[in-house]
């Protein structure tokens, strides 16, 4: 099992989002990263090289960027936002990865 930790800034992006919506995505990440976050699958992927992470977890219309540390075995959620058609979104912002 992996430990998952969040960044203050990750943190920061749940709490701008509504209860039921921060209680579907904490499911979704319990559910899909503690066991093996680095395995891709349909919700599951890594990125291209960028300043935000390297893995993303798709949740319905949100999307969970997270790193991984594989010796510690700790997930590290780095920012949290959804998709507006083509745009990702994050505490209201458009952000460009």
């Amino acid at each position: 099992m992996f430990d998952l930790q969040f960044t203050e800034s990750a943190l920061e992006d749940l709490r701008f989002l509504k209860r039921f919506e921060q209680s579907y995505i904490l499911d979704a990440v319990e559910r899909q990263l503690s066991a093996e976050p680095l395995t891709p699958t349909l919700n599951r992927k890594p990125l291209r090289p960028n300043d935000l992470a390297q893995w993303e977890l798709r949740a319905g219309s949100f999307r969970v960027f997270y790193d991984v540390d594989g010796a510690s075995r700790v997930v590290w959620i780095k920012a949290i936002g959804w998709k507006e058609h083509n745009r990702l979104v994050i505490r209201g912002k458009e952000y460009i990865l």
